[in-house]
């Protein structure tokens, strides 16, 4: 077993979330170490597609920590767009019926009062922008703020412009604790990490690091298939998919789900989404998800009834009960800090996400988030009263090395540590005795810490037509589930 390491923080996991935290939170001047048992990108975000969207969210918390993110990506451009491919080609959402249009234009109608630019799209400029979309289409809406990165480049590139120390290959076996229950770091196979916090941006695998911690976090697994077809011209301008999309993102059900989204690359493949089912953590191939994606692209493009499919795979979206991630400390566990959750928005909103945990690590006014929903969480009771995962010992004289201190018995304070790392002071205050409840990070506003001012949207000069010639495609090899 290797020494021990220590920093200020120490972000679980290397994918796109994790990359973010340990950018924002390295800029702000912490010592930052980012472990993964896999390489960078080696989860769900080797497995997506790099969108950053606004079409698909509905005006709420999720919507403005996208509009956040969205300005923070476009800033991250000016520095390494390039290397992440970034390219802002926008998003058409086409409505199949009268009815879905109707419906649609009010979806866009209160976007647009929410700060995003929605453009409408009547049925002979559906073809303006999509020559090859299915005929007689009644409309749709165009998103030019839609955007789309190359997730893996954008996730390494982040860890390594960050500058963080990144140790791949370690598997966290536990999170390490305090008598007092306040975190000390993590175990890993190869040793330990000794830090003040921990960032759990591990995905998928959120739920399983909390259960390390002793508390409960609900991330389930959702499947997506995509399939990719042999390489074509290029047919498909845009990110185009149909109304009901929305509707399968919001959806609670288990059961399978498919709407189409089509997307043509520069490298010639165009890749067929999107699929939605919990079945755990199966990885077995299923012909019925994949025939019904392939039905679905040829109603919006009827020309792929002829293209033949070259392979499909397939990823798992960190999903949570109610659609919105968990972003912040946990009240149970102080130390211990939340980043994931986000379904398949994590590449968008990984920046939005990164720029909050590095306020809360730096010290600012960022106290509340999402309550953890589970049988071990309460919003009356205090992190000392909650109950442990079965199995989870609390932690007793002497753990890991540290001698028993006294407990507070007064009156509830912060416990406020400082440590020097590398020459620099950080200072982090916990209360592990509050027993004040833990508000919601994203149904609260004004806890996104937006400015107060409202960003206009870009006004739209026109409908766009095809990409600038020259553009690569962000993701010409392949895709990913949204």
């Amino acid at each position: 077993m290797s020494k021990r390491l220590t920093c200020d923080v120490v972000v679980v996991g290397a994918g796109m979330v994790g990359a973010a935290c340990a950018f924002y939170a390295a800029r702000a001047g912490l010592d930052v170490i980012v472990v993964d048992r896999g390489p960078v990108a080696g989860g769900t975000t080797g497995a997506g597609e790099g969108n950053l969207l606004v079409s698909d969210k509905e005006p709420g918390p999720e919507l403005d920590l996208a509009l956040l993110s969205g300005r923070l990506w476009s800033q991250l451009a000016e520095e390494i767009g390039e290397l992440v491919e970034y390219e802002a080609k926008g998003g058409l959402v086409v409505a199949s019926t009268p009815d879905g249009l109707t419906a649609l234009e009010r979806f866009a109608e209160e976007q647009r009062a929410a700060g995003v630019a929605a453009v409408p799209v009547q049925a002979a400029a559906l073809y303006d922008l999509e020559p090859h979309l299915a005929p007689a289409l009644p409309g749709g809406v165009y998103y030019p703020q839609d955007s789309q990165v190359m997730p893996a480049l954008a996730a390494a590139h982040l860890v390594r412009i960050s500058r963080a120390r990144l140790l791949t290959g370690r598997t966290v076996t536990d999170v390490l604790l305090r008598p007092d229950g306040t975190v000390d770091g993590v175990r890993t196979d190869q040793g330990d990490i000794i830090a003040p916090t921990v960032v759990n941006a591990a995905g998928t695998w959120g739920g399983e690091l909390a259960a390390l911690a002793g508390v409960t976090l609900p991330v389930l697994p959702r499947r997506g298939f995509v399939l990719v077809t042999e390489p074509l011209p290029r047919m498909v301008r845009h990110k185009v998919y149909a109304a009901d999309y929305v509707a399968d993102v919001a959806s609670d059900s288990a059961a399978l789900q498919t709407s189409p989204v089509v997307e043509g690359t520069a490298a010639g493949p165009v890749l067929i989404g999107a699929s939605r089912e919990r079945v755990g953590f199966d990885r077995e191939f299923s012909l019925p998800v994949v025939r019904a994606l392939a039905a679905g692209a040829t109603r919006l493009f009827p020309f792929l009834s002829d293209v033949h499919a070259m392979r499909s795979y397939l990823g798992f979206r960190p999903y949570m009960p109610d659609h919105l991630p968990a972003i912040g400390p946990d009240p149970r566990v102080p130390g211990l800090v939340h980043a994931c959750g986000h379904e398949g928005a994590g590449i968008g909103l990984a920046t939005g996400t990164g720029h909050l945990i590095a306020q809360l690590l730096g010290g600012k006014t960022l106290t509340s988030t999402r309550h953890p929903s589970g049988p071990t969480a309460s919003p009356r009771r205090s992190p000392r009263e909650l109950p442990t995962v079965p199995g989870r010992r609390p932690p007793g004289p002497g753990l890991h090395g540290h001698p028993r201190r006294p407990r507070h018995r007064g009156p509830a304070r912060p416990d406020r540590r400082r440590r020097t790392l590398d020459g620099r002071r950080h200072v982090l205050a916990h209360h592990p005795g509050s027993r004040a409840p833990a508000r919601h990070l994203l149904r609260d506003r004004r806890l996104l810490r937006l400015p107060r001012h409202r960003q206009r949207p870009p006004e739209p000069t026109g409908l766009p037509g095809a990409p600038a010639p020259g553009r690569r495609h962000p993701y010409p090899g392949g895709n990913g589930p949204r």
